[in-house]
């Protein structure tokens, strides 16, 4: 369903796949600002401004063009012209105050208030600078409270890139950060930045844009990017939103972000997401560590404020024009959470013992990623993807009502993505098995859901730590030779522990335990009786309660001595997933060895060949849909059975069979995914062991726009060219009409391709053809419909001196088939002896079409035959002298002649039998 959904996309233009339906709306221009509140969305594009719905439904829209006069501005209705547009900078929702801020640039520097509810109500208006005067990705506005002895105040923030100048110089006094009044009672009037008869500002000297911007209680947050003696560096300011507005800017003090590479230059900021919840401030970022969007890593760090140092004493933000010598304190990452390619936006939410990241991508993917408190990811999963290469906005959004939705902007283009899609899990084993913290169990509706569908408690879910197995078990040996069976059930219990949990125990050929211990939730554990267990193992069920949940979990009971073998990967995988530990001599006991599978990852398998190795995959950039018949090249390739292929986090890789093997190189088919990205490839033994390591990169699918010509005859072989994008991964090209495949030629790039069309099934009338491109094993259809009409028909020739060279003029039927000619090859023969025809013009009209080509050098005007090339299809055609001509006319004289002829006698037998009738 899920194919089906992305071809009716590829065809109708749809932006790509989404987990399910969540709203979006298309803008009529670039997205410059947005805002979410309460109860809506606002987005301000170049010319208008959008009030939408939660749902993303349209509640109204406005213009932005109009006049201004005097320094006021006055809109427009919709279709009437105007002197002026309104460029909204700042689109900030004061929900406390029942307000919607918006300010920008219209000539001068430009600020309105209008109703939340109705945003063509007006209700305040003052020429005033609220933010940068031109439209700036680095900087940012956010409102903050500030707290004084009496009460609250909130105020407008604005951070300010400061890298080039404007041409517009709305206010002189404005700063980098600035603090200005959001109401009229506050001191100053609304929207100034005076407190009193003065006003503090933050200045810098340096480059600067910043990225995000935060209040967590009385702290306030701002990152950015800083450009210092050539170097980039990452900062972040604290202050202390206390007292007044000069006292929280004068409490700056300041830090600076180191990436995980250690480096101390050329690293930059793209986004930012605080991580909410818990005792420590958690943030994470998107950084590009040298430079290259193609190498973006995703850090946690702890940013909590460090208020032993001095204040307002930073080299490069100060109130003052005195910047400090001192190096600031530096902060390095607490965890890597992502390297990947081109990540350009992040979310973070806390889900119970979960951080689950949500990241967007420089090619129009979301991906959800879900980190335990030991920063263990868990499978990552795509919620949405692009079938175009759109950038998702570096700032995402989580609805702030049902918690369940996120808004993914793009740059026109806003879509609302839900957040997980617990209900396509139908067991609790699937539901687990998703690892999403999103998701729980609901015992009583017996269904995966959200947490806060499933009333009441009794719901399972992942627990705070990863684990890849929901029920594990350990085999131990006791001092006195007993067997205990443990079980551990990976799993949260709503709030508390259920009240009636149990085990059973049980095997085909009878009891099993002589003794079983009391059940505490999560474990549950038995006494093997004396019985040997069975060389080939034993079938053991072990059945749980949990209120009115019910599982049921089978298992192999082997004896661990007695798995043995050389030491392998293999051999310690088996000992371990049977239960087991391993040690330095083999399989042990559980409680005599280690029973983290990890350990059987580095170790001396004892081949006795040598380890393949990679040298390169070709091609290794394709589509998400892979390629076929791709090859591998490498050394001591024969003894591998099949190459795995997997991302950086990823619980599902893909496996594809080999063929074609020799030592040096093999075939196999590039499976497709799910996701755009660079996934690794691997070369993978009959033992399961994975060795060498090459780049498979992933891309769009590839779409078509156009193709000329846009016709073809029916014998086929007419050289069309298809145009649209990431073309390089077709593989065929399919027509409707047959089932014919065709093969493409080498001249083939990313926007064009060329290829030969197949011949009509049938050749009456004009037929139409769709036409497919075949990617994979999948088939995409172009939203272009080819013609197919009769072959062209060549009449007749004449031919003339004209010097040393004989001019030969051909005429042909008209026709639909807007023949060039370069699809025509012309040769003359005379005396059984063939002379290139250059043609030199195609002159057509209502009913013949003539062309004209020249012979040169040719002994004598007589040519007797012509041949004629199109596509595969070659025709004769013979000069007819002026016997032959005289006698085509009397035949074509002829036929008229009898048919009146015919008719009359017809008449005349009409009018005898009549008058025979009155006789």
């Amino acid at each position: 369903m899920l194919l089906l959904l992305g071809l009716l996309s590829v065809l109708c233009g749809e932006p790509g796949l989404s987990l399910q339906d969540g709203g979006e709306f298309t803008f009529d221009g670039r997205i410059r600002q947005f805002a979410v509140s309460d109860s809506s969305v606002y987005v301000a594009t170049e010319e208008r401004l959008y009030h939408l719905n939660h749902d993303l439904s349209l509640a109204s829209s406005l213009t932005q063009r109009g006049f201004l006069n005097n320094l006021e501005f006055y809109r427009v209705s919709e279709k009437a012209a105007g002197n002026a547009t309104f460029h909204v900078n700042v689109l900030l929702p004061f929900g406390k105050n029942n307000s919607l801020i918006v300010c920008g640039v219209i000539s001068e520097c430009y600020c309105e208030v209008l109703d939340p509810k109705n945003i063509s109500k007006l209700v305040y208006k003052e020429p005033v600078q609220v933010g940068p005067q031109k439209h700036s990705q680095g900087s940012l506005s956010l409102l903050v409270d500030v707290r004084t002895r009496s009460q609250t105040d909130t105020y407008i923030l604005t951070a300010v890139e400061n890298k080039t100048k404007s041409e517009i110089q709305c206010s002189l006094d404005y700063g980098t950060v600035n603090l200005q009044n959001t109401n009229k009672d506050q001191a100053g009037d609304i929207f100034s930045v005076n407190e009193g008869s003065s006003s503090t500002v933050i200045k810098t000297q340096d480059g600067v844009d910043f990225v995000d911007g935060f209040q967590i209680n009385s702290t306030i947050y701002l990152l950015s990017n800083v450009l210092s003696e050539n170097k980039n560096k990452i900062r972040l300011i604290w202050l202390k939103a206390e007292t007044s507005k000069s006292a929280t800017l004068k409490s700056l003090r300041g830090a600076t972000l180191t990436p995980s590479d250690g480096g101390d230059g050329g690293s930059r900021l793209v986004a930012s997401s605080l991580i909410p919840g818990g005792q420590q401030v958690l943030w994470s970022g998107v950084f590009i560590p040298d430079g290259d969007r193609n190498n973006t890593e995703l850090l946690v760090f702890d940013i909590s404020p460090d208020l032993s140092r001095p204040t307002d004493d930073d080299p490069h933000f100060s109130t003052t024009d005195k910047f400090s010598l001192k190096t600031p304190k530096t902060l390095k990452p607490k965890a890597v959470i992502s390297k990947q390619n081109n990540m350009t936006a992040v979310l973070a939410v806390k889900k119970r013992g979960w951080m689950v990241f949500f990241i967007g991508t420089g090619d129009g993917q979301l991906f959800k990623l879900a980190i335990d408190r030991n920063y263990h990811p868990a499978c990552s999963t795509v919620l949405h993807i692009a079938n175009d290469d759109r950038q998702v906005f570096p700032k995402l959004h989580l609805d702030p009502v049902d918690q369940k939705h996120m808004y993914l902007p793009f740059r026109n283009q806003m879509i609302r993505v839900p957040v997980s899609n617990c209900s396509t899990h139908t067991t609790l084993h699937e539901c687990w098995s998703a690892q999403d913290p999103f998701c729980v169990w609901c015992g009583s509706k017996k269904s995966c859901t959200f947490e806060d569908d499933c009333k009441g408690s009794d719901w399972l879910s992942i627990p705070d730590e990863f684990q890849q197995k929901m029920v594990s078990h350990k085999v131990e040996l006791d001092k006195n030779g007993q067997i205990t069976l443990s079980i551990q059930i990976h799993m949260t219990w709503g709030t508390g522990v259920p009240s009636n949990f149990a085990c059973q125990f049980s095997t085909t050929s009878g009891e099993l335990c002589s003794h079983i211990n009391t059940p505490a939730f999560p474990q549950c554990s038995c006494i093997i009786s004396n019985e040997p267990l069975p060389a080939n193992g034993l079938k053991v069920s072990v059945k749980y309660r949990l209120e009115e949940i019910f599982l049921d979990e089978r298992l192999m009971l082997t004896n661990c001595s007695e798995i043995s073998g050389s030491p392998s990967s293999a051999l310690c995988r088996r000992c371990i997933e049977a239960g087991c530990g391993w040690s330095k001599d083999g399989c042990s006991w559980a409680n005599q060895g280690e029973t983290n599978i990890s350990v059987c990852q580095n170790m001396d398998v004892g081949m006795n060949f040598s380890k393949p190795d990679i040298t390169s995959i070709t091609p290794s950039v394709v589509s998400f849909y892979g390629r076929n018949n791709a090859v591998l090249a490498g050394f001591n390739l024969r003894n591998v059975t099949k190459v795995r292929i997997q991302a950086d986090v990823d619980c599902s890789p893909k496996e594809s069979p080999v063929w074609n093997q020799t030592d040096t190189t093999l075939m196999f088919h590039i499976p497709g995914t799910d996701t755009k990205g660079t996934f690794k490839a691997c070369a993978v033994l009959s033992d399961g062991t994975c060795h060498g390591a090459a780049t498979i990169t992933y891309q769009s699918l590839p779409s078509c726009t156009d193709i000329t010509p846009k016709s073809s005859w029916y014998s086929g072989g007419r050289k069309l060219t298809l145009r649209g994008f990431h073309l390089e991964f077709v593989e065929e090209i399919i027509h409707s009409h047959t089932t014919q495949k065709v093969r493409l030629p080498r001249n083939i790039s990313y926007q064009s391709l060329t290829y030969d069309t197949p011949a009509a099934e049938h050749t009456w009338g004009s037929s139409h053809s769709a036409v497919l491109l075949k990617v994979g094993n999948q088939t995409l259809p172009c939203p272009i419909k080819l013609n197919y009409y009769p072959d062209p028909e060549f009449t007749s020739f004449t031919s003339t001196r004209k010097g040393d060279d004989v001019l030969i003029t051909i005429q042909k039927k008209a026709d639909k088939l807007e023949m060039t000619t370069a699809e025509l090859s012309v040769w003359g023969v005379q005396e059984e002896k063939q002379y290139p025809c250059i043609i030199k013009d195609n002159r057509r009209n209502i009913e013949t079409d003539f062309l004209m080509c020249e012979i040169p050098s040719i002994p004598t005007e007589e040519i007797q035959l012509l041949v004629i090339k199109y596509g595969d299809k070659t025709v004769r055609l013979r000069f007819l002298s002026s016997v032959h001509q005289a006698i085509l006319m009397l035949r074509l004289l002829f036929i008229p002649i009898v048919v009146v002829a015919l008719v009359t006698i017809c008449w005349w037998q009409k009018r005898l039998s009549a008058e025979m009738k009155t006789l």
